[in-house]
């Protein structure tokens, strides 16, 4: 028996899945949200003919199913009691007796349907709508406390109306309030809000108070469990990749925005999926990460645009990100409600494995996303970023295939089948992303790579200790910006992070020289749990990664299963070989990855866990 190290924080072994499995989130929620469509100006004849185009279309037996309401849908809180009272003007069916409106009505209609019903608030005292939509419409009224619609201060409150008492299955939970509601806001200077000293700053992690933020959206958290003892919940956390939100959301919630707002522009639908795209080790079946809503139909993505439209819409797919539609489905051409209904592509968001897609091949023009699927198959998206046409050479290797056996490709948008063995020359218009499933002789006969199953494995620590922001993000033009001020900066704390087939910087795996195609890569001092589901052992070459600035420090080790230490390395400094670690496994549900510096650091250490596998 060996016996355990000395315990740094963050490390110790479990023996426990520690990422977020409450709520109803196994998979990608599907749905329509009333943002992007008509911002503040929502009312119930708009949500209702959504859900009903959503029904008859033959979107609802697709999967969509969360029919949401965002701002707008407040006329203010009652005084003294807080409770909320719902703008009739535009809800006629929430009206009741004594003032007490419900959304009760509204809800049992939806659910008569069959679909679900959400509902939107801020984290805060007041909404977005508040906070930067001066002037906008449907803003609560009344007095300063009563146009304090936000969930500050009322948390278990206002969940328990939400969802005991109204009957809502989804909420989505804005940061804003805590963000811009200092004393620098106009209507906060002129006395028509309160001043919120913000808790986030989001241009400085260092101004953030993240442990604060992390606590409100706890309480959240909590409040759903007891309103919902049967599980049946979303939620839905919006703070736009800041407060560090990427190293603690998937053990708070169902889903985590990754940046800013969308936008109908290809630009900005770039910047929002380089948010999410180098992420999948942080999202599982039950918490996922979230670019926000598609924007199909619209600007970029409108009827005039079905290249780029398919595109956003694959992308949103392939990477598991939530499918919210966030248009006004009363003008849906047929060529748009065919895109969103594309059966196969939604297959890939929905398959039950959970894997999101990895990056196979990573440049500023053209990227390769490889998903393995729960059939033992794979997904992969060859994407076309410029405006140019290319031309792109997939390789059995990509997939993790032998490159001498036939790989068997049907097109997901065409439906042509092509095999190949080796390579396959593509073509790809502007903008376009050709999705495809795959079939071929794995690589690894019996076995699977780490880096193919994300969806098992969780981050429970990265080893980050000072977050900084991601430079590999697309910057662009903000819509609601224009080119006023200096421009987009890096933002989104969390460069660095755990990475599959990749250093935690994006360099290639690399230990004394030796490359690795397969493997994950993390900082030191981090732990990494490990779903096994029928696999007998664990096998992976580590050591120091090359990429490390820092050629003094050592690093050891060590593998848990359940628990309990089963295997080791020596201490390994910067350019030693790569040392084998590799145990039984065998009934082991839980499978854990631990590295430690040898002497405290807050200087990063890049590691890697080259061909780290699973095998039977």
């Amino acid at each position: 028996m060996l016996a355990p190290p000395a315990l740094a924080e963050g490390l110790e072994a479990r023996g426990e899945w520690s990422a977020y499995e409450k709520g109803h989130g196994q998979l990608p929620p599907m749905g329509w949200n009333s943002w992007n469509a008509f911002y503040s100006d929502v009312d119930e004849e708009k949500v209702l003919a959504s859900a009903q185009i959503i029904v008859d279309s033959g979107l609802a037996s697709r999967g969509y199913r969360y029919i949401n309401i965002d701002d707008g849908w407040w006329l203010k809180r009652s005084q003294p009691d807080g409770r909320m009272i719902i703008r009739t003007a535009t809800f006629p069916s929430a009206a009741g007796k004594s003032g007490r409106t419900s959304f009760r009505p509204l809800t049992d209609r939806l659910h008569a349907m069959g679909l679900k019903a959400g509902i939107y608030s801020d984290i805060g005292r007041n909404s977005c709508g508040q906070t930067f939509g001066h002037g906008g419409k449907n803003n609560p009224a009344g007095t300063l406390e009563e146009r304090e619609v936000g969930l500050f201060g009322h948390i278990d409150q206002d969940i328990a109306l939400y969802f005991d008492e109204w009957g809502f299955d989804f909420i989505k939970v804005d940061g804003c309030g805590i963000r811009g509601m200092g004393a620098d806001n106009p209507n906060v200077a002129s006395g028509i809000y309160r001043t919120f000293e913000p808790l986030i700053d989001f241009n400085s992690i260092a101004r953030t108070d993240v442990r604060a933020v992390q606590a409100l959206y706890q309480h959240v958290a909590d409040a759903l469990e007891r309103s919902n003892p049967d599980g049946d919940f979303v939620f839905s956390i919006c703070l736009w990749g800041s407060a560090d939100v990427r190293s603690w959301a998937h053990d708070v919630g169902n889903l985590s925005r990754t940046s800013e707002d969308i936008g109908p522009q290809w630009g900005r639908m770039l910047h929002n999926l380089d948010s999410a795209a180098r992420r999948a080790l942080y999202a599982q079946p039950g918490s996922w990460n979230d670019p926000d809503m598609l924007f199909v139909g619209t600007g970029d993505f409108d009827a005039h645009h079905l290249v780029e439209a398919r595109s956003h819409f694959s992308l949103w797919a392939i990477l598991n990100a939530p499918l919210i539609i966030g248009y006004d489905l009363r003008e849906a051409t047929p060529d748009l409600l065919a895109i969103l209904g594309n059966e196969q592509i939604i297959a890939l968001n929905q398959d039950a494995a959970g894997n999101q897609a990895v990056l196979a091949f990573d440049t500023d023009d053209l990227q390769i996303y490889v998903k393995t699927l729960a059939d033992g198959g794979k997904a992969v998206a060859i994407f076309n970023r410029t405006a140019a046409p290319l031309n792109a050479t997939l390789d059995a290797a990509h997939l993790k295939f032998v490159d001498k056996a036939p790989v068997q490709l049907t097109d997901l948008w065409s439906g042509e089948s092509l095999s190949f063995s080796g390579e396959q020359p593509l073509a790809l218009a502007p903008h376009e992303t050709r999705v495809f499933r795959a079939s071929g002789t794995r690589q690894l006969p019996g076995g699977l790579y780490l880096s193919e199953m994300p969806g098992s494995v969780n981050v429970a620590e990265d080893g980050i200790v000072h977050p900084e922001p991601d430079p590999s993000i697309h910057r662009t033009i903000i819509s609601w910006q224009g080119t006023h001020g200096a421009g987009e900066p890096p933002r989104y704390a969390g460069w660095g992070g755990a990475r599959a087939d990749r250093a935690p910087y994006g360099q290639h795996l690399q230990i004394a020289g030796r490359p690795f195609s397969n493997g994950i890569g993390v900082l030191a001092n981090s732990r990494l749990e490990v779903r096994n589901k029928n696999f007998r052992r664990f096998s992976a070459m580590v050591g120091i990664d090359d990429s490390s600035a820092d050629t003094a420090q050592r690093v050891r080790f060590e593998l848990y299963g359940d628990g309990e230490l089963v295997a080791q390395t020596s201490w390994i400094g910067f350019g030693q070989q790569a040392q084998t670690l590799s145990a039984d496994v065998e009934g082991r549900s839980i499978v854990e990855l631990v590295s430690r510096t040898a002497d405290p650091t807050e200087r990063p250490v890049p590691v890697t866990w080259g061909d780290a596998a699973l095998l039977q």
